[in-house]
C-alpha cells in the first residue's frame, strides 16, 4: 500500500490509511506521524535561555518523542466502530 501521497483534498487522512495504521501497518503509522509532525512540533516548543539571557524557541526533542509514542499507542488501541 502506497501512503506517500495519502493526503486528501480536505487535508484529512483517508480512512484506508487510518484503518491500516490501526491494524499495525508500519507505513501507515509513519504516514499518520508525518501528517501530524507539524502539530507535534508546535506542541513541543520550549523557550530556552542562553548564557547571555537571550531567549530562543526550540523543539524539545524528548517531548516530541513522547508525543509521537503516545500517538502510536493510541492508534494501535483505537477500536473501530462498525
Amino acid at each position: 500500500m502506497n501512503h506517500k501521497s495519502a493526503k486528501s483534498k480536505s487535508g484529512l487522512l483517508p480512512f484506508p490509511v487510518i484503518a491500516a495504521a490501526m491494524n499495525g501497518n508500519v507505513d501507515a503509522i509513519h504516514t499518520v506521524l508525518k501528517h501530524y509532525e507539524g502539530y507535534i512540533a508546535a506542541l513541543s516548543m520550549r523557550k530556552l535561555y542562553d548564557e547571555n539571557g537571550c531567549s530562543h524557541w526550540c523543539v524539545d526533542e524528548e517531548m516530541r518523542h513522547r508525543l509521537e509514542i503516545r500517538l502510536i499507542t493510541r492508534i494501535l488501541r483505537f477500536k473501530q466502530i462498525a
